[in-house]
């Protein structure tokens, strides 16, 4: 039996493959929304990286992590498994293109203006179902932000909650071009697609294949869970109304 954590009525979180848990588990009502594993072999060793030129943030020598790799990132990421359901959301559709239907592209833009084209990608491409129309959300990306969502209350020098990790508000947007009352998110990671969804008051399902992240997960979203916050009726249309940078509408 894979670890079971449920955190609330409307949260639980599972330890193990998604594709062994998910025929076990309610699937009603339920949007997909996901950043798996890409099949890119992904180099998670930040040692190699000086920081630029800024002095306010250049690295010291050896500095950064060389302890930390991504599940499953070896080999190639097959959507099929999620094809089928209402609604989805891959991030990472750019590796994994020759295999998905037309659809919905999603740009992050992750980087301020004066960042593009010096180091790294400037962006990340999702892939949602139906539509044909291409959106963006502008939410710069940084390893002080990463290590604040995770936790830290001093963001110099902090760690950051997973290699991937990627910004509340963009799994928040994701979740907003939804109608779904229960997320899913078969690879969980650190669990920042748990946290968006229950600011915005969905229910939740997350998997996690490795243990580690898994307890990442687990603490997040249980605190998350455990802050007052008002009661409000989920609307039908809340996904319209422009929350955390939605900017979702119908594709022409």
């Amino acid at each position: 039996m894979p670890r079971h954590e449920q955190l609330s009525d409307g949260v639980e979180l599972y330890l193990g493959d998604c594709l062994e848990i998910v025929p076990g588990i309610d699937v009603a009502d339920i949007a997909v929304i996901g950043d798996p594993p890409y099949g890119m072999k992904a180099n998670t060793n930040s040692k190699r990286f000086s920081g630029g030129q800024s002095a306010r943030i250049r690295r010291t020598k050896d500095s950064g992590r060389d302890d930390r790799f991504i599940e499953g990132d070896n080999e190639p990421f097959d959507p099929a498994p999620w094809l089928a359901f209402n609604e989805v959301v891959l991030w990472g559709a750019n590796h994994y293109a020759g295999k998905l239907p037309v659809g919905t592209t999603l740009i992050w833009l992750k980087k301020y203006l004066a960042q593009y084209g010096s180091f790294l990608s400037d962006a990340e491409i999702g892939w949602q179902k139906g539509g044909h129309g291409v959106y963006a959300l502008h939410a710069p990306d940084s390893p002080g932000r990463r290590a604040i969502e995770a936790g830290a209350r001093n963001p110099r020098g902090a760690p950051t909650a997973h290699p991937a990790q990627k910004p509340i508000a963009l799994m928040a947007w994701c979740i907003n071009r939804t109608k779904g009352r229960r997320i899913l998110d078969p690879y969980m990671g650190s669990g920042t697609t748990g946290v968006a969804a229950i600011q915005l008051g969905r229910k939740f399902t997350g998997i996690e294949k490795d243990p580690k992240y898994f307890d990442t997960a687990c603490r997040r979203i249980e605190r998350e869970v455990e802050q007052p916050r008002l009661e409000v009726p989920l609307d039908a249309n809340a996904h319209k109304a422009g929350l955390c940078g939605s900017a979702y509408e119908n594709d022409r």
